[in-house]
């Protein structure tokens, strides 16, 4: 499977982005499940994560601003991120979990930036 991700950018706090995730290959292998984000010096973590039947979960600190929305029919995954604030610049990485796997398992992107600064 590859991953292809893109939408990252320059943005002043407050804005918006949406990101994609494009699937190809063996996509019957698991499913796109969800976006990390790892900013200098800390962990990747989970920002988003969507299972296979469409159940959604949200870190504290996006709730309420970003959405996972899916499209299974185009094979990719988006992420919709409103009021960015500083602390949400990172690498952000797309995630297919292999079937029957948690979110962190599996393929990954190779990132896209969001850098958001005034």
């Amino acid at each position: 499977v590859q991953l292809v991700e893109s939408g990252g950018a320059l943005v002043q706090p407050g804005g918006s982005l949406r990101l994609s995730c494009v699937a190809s290959g063996n996509t019957n292998d698991g499913y796109l499940g969800g976006w990390y984000r790892q900013a200098p010096g800390k962990q990747r973590e989970l920002v988003a994560g969507i299972t296979s039947n469409g159940f959604t979960h949200y870190i504290g600190s996006v709730q309420g601003r970003f959405t996972i929305p899916r499209d299974n029919a185009k094979n990719t995954l988006y992420l919709q991120m409103n009021s960015l604030k500083a602390d949400d610049t990172a690498l952000y990485y797309c995630n297919f979990p292999l079937s029957g796997r948690s979110w962190g398992s599996g393929y990954w992107g190779q990132g896209t930036q969001v850098t958001v600064s005034s």
